[in-house]
């Protein structure tokens, strides 16, 4: 739980703020849907989208800068600093992908994205 609420729940700390619908987004296959994140930070923003089936640990998606290899072909994400949103766009949904989605926020100068990712490891193992 605590690794969870590291990686994947809003930050609230300073004014550093990530704000997501949580309402369920019904859809059918082979659609496309846009699951909306919208950020406040004082900094430079660092963004990264997470997926989380039942009882599994969160998987990372993409972040704004790499989409990982088997999220490629049809996840995507557009940072947008002036509406500060970064949407999470999915194609041609799978039945697969029925599963909660979180937008974290983390600030490039307090944290470097090796430490993300040496933390995401650790929660994978989890």
């Amino acid at each position: 739980n605590k690794c969870l609420s590291v990686l994947c729940l809003p930050l609230s700390s300073g004014q550093d703020s990530v704000e997501q619908s949580s309402r369920e987004m019904p859809a059918n296959e082979g659609a496309q849907v846009i699951v909306m994140c919208t950020y406040t930070t004082s900094g430079t923003p660092d963004l990264f989208w997470y997926k989380q089936h039942p009882n599994r640990s969160p998987t990372l998606i993409l972040s704004q800068y790499t989409t990982e290899p088997d999220f490629k072909k049809r996840f995507s994400a557009t940072l947008n600093s002036t509406s500060r949103t970064f949407p999470l766009m999915i194609k041609n949904l799978h039945v697969s992908d029925s599963a909660v989605y979180y937008c974290a926020l983390r600030s490039i100068v307090m944290e470097t994205h090796s430490t993300l990712i040496q933390e995401q490891r650790k929660c994978s193992v989890i």
